[in-house]
């Protein structure tokens, strides 16, 4: 019998497992320490398809920088990519900041506290309404993400086929399910245990409070991933004798990363064994690239490296605070240019 035939007593076991689990079980994350609404919500979209462990030191970093909504909705463009820099997908960032003036000029600064008033900001869906809404006000609403999909389709032993009809058939298993009395918690409690036990692959059935209702125990069909792309390009790393990098910002209809900074780009993909400084692989979206790059003097960079945009020279420390694309923050890094690890694979 699975989870939607079962009487309210069953339910209301599931709860108090999964719930149990999550007390004694759930990381120790930042976010987790607030029930400030605008933290959270900064927190949902920074996590939107980024790993929480790339998301942890940029969260700290932006909200030092941007405590409140009215300091985000004031500050420059610019200000808010470098501090997003490093987890990819910028739109999210400018749809943030949009938002948050949008908050200010009506809001009077104060977010909404319903999930269907969240839905109404730019760049806040459904999901991120709900979570915000649950877990800062306790509405009780059910937030439906890609691990609670999973955990979902796995009790019931539904086949992840990605159709409309399976999404209502979630969603409407997910609100029966759901604590009315702790919204939040038992919606972070689903989360966390499809990031950490009911994992894409090679599920931890054996830790799962929900074992024993489970209809597959982690066997089931899923939907196939899109196939990744691979791809190879050539990057220079130009520096002048006084320690200044060259970085060059597209046009917002040359790129996919528009307002971003980022290394010249070689004309050449194939560079000579003698003249390689790295190899580095980045993934954006669905694609790999594995990235081959060069010193260049700068009485060469022209000849060398295709002119696409804007070009700064600018010092090392200067371009720390820039509004770097991953890329070259990582290239930065891996050249111990900048300071710290890579935060993207």
């Amino acid at each position: 019998m699975g989870i939607a035939e079962q009487n309210p007593r069953k339910v209301a076991a599931l709860r108090r497992r999964l719930l149990g689990w999550y007390t004694g079980n759930k990381r120790d994350l930042p976010w987790r320490k607030s029930r400030d609404p605008y933290a959270i919500w900064v927190s949902e979209i920074m996590l939107q398809q980024t790993r929480v462990a790339a998301v942890i030191e940029r969260y700290n970093a932006f909200m030092e920088r941007f405590p409140t909504v009215e300091s985000l909705a004031t500050a420059a463009e610019e200000d808010v990519l470098a501090l997003w820099s490093g987890l990819g997908y910028y739109r999210r960032a400018r749809m943030l900041r949009k938002a948050a003036r949008q908050v200010v000029e009506a809001y009077a600064g104060k977010l909404p506290e319903t999930a269907e008033h969240l839905r109404e900001l730019p760049g806040i869906g459904a999901y991120t309404a709900a979570a915000i809404a649950s877990i800062a006000h306790g509405e009780p609403v059910a937030v439906v993400d890609g691990n609670v999909e999973r955990v979902l389709c796995r009790l019931e032993g539904w086949a992840a086929d990605g159709s409309a009809a399976l999404r209502r058939k979630i969603e409407v298993l997910a609100a029966r399910i759901l604590d009315k009395k702790q919204p939040g918690d038992f919606n972070q409690a689903m989360m966390e245990l499809g990031a950490v036990v009911c994992t894409p692959r090679n599920p931890q059935c054996m830790l799962c409070p929900l074992f024993r209702d489970c209809r597959t125990h982690g066997e089931h069909k899923i939907a196939k991933r899109a196939a990744m792309l691979s791809r190879e390009i050539g990057v220079a790393l130009c520096m002048s004798k006084r320690r200044e990098v060259l970085l060059e910002q597209r046009p917002d209809h040359a790129t996919v990363m528009p307002g971003m900074w980022e290394l010249p780009t070689l004309r050449d993909v194939h560079i000579p064994h003698e003249r390689l400084r790295m190899t580095v692989r980045h993934a954006i979206m669905q694609v790999n690239y594995r990235v081959r790059v060069r010193d260049v003097a700068k009485h060469d960079q022209k000849r060398l490296t295709t002119i696409g945009g804007e070009r700064r020279w600018v010092t090392v420390k200067e371009a720390q605070a820039m509004a770097l694309t991953g890329l070259a923050r990582k290239i930065l890094r891996s050249a111990q240019l900048f300071p710290g690890t890579n935060i993207i694979p």
